[in-house]
């Protein structure tokens, strides 16, 4: 009998995985909602449409750079949907 390879990437495990699904399952919406709320306040990421034919190669670019520090450049922010209704 051989050793399987590790499955996952430097420093998981599946305690770390499960510990992970445990913490995403366990969510309710609103806690969902705030998470991601609080991940756009940050500035720090962004999201975008991109079309599935182009997804490989924009991972491919990404990982080459991973390795690069980024320059620092000032996110746009988007309002939230309640937010943009307020203000209209």
């Amino acid at each position: 009998m051989h050793k399987r390879a590790n499955e996952f990437p430097p420093g998981w495990d599946r305690a770390r995985v499960m510990k992970v699904i445990e913490h995403y399952e366990s969510q309710t919406d609103e806690e969902a909602a705030a998470e991601d709320d609080a991940a756009f306040a940050a500035g720090t990421h962004t999201t975008m449409d991109i079309p599935v034919e182009l997804v490989p190669e924009v991972r491919d670019l990404i990982a080459r750079n991973a390795r690069k520090p980024a320059p620092r450049r000032k996110a746009a922010r988007h309002p939230s949907p309640a937010r943009r209704r307020s203000r209209a």
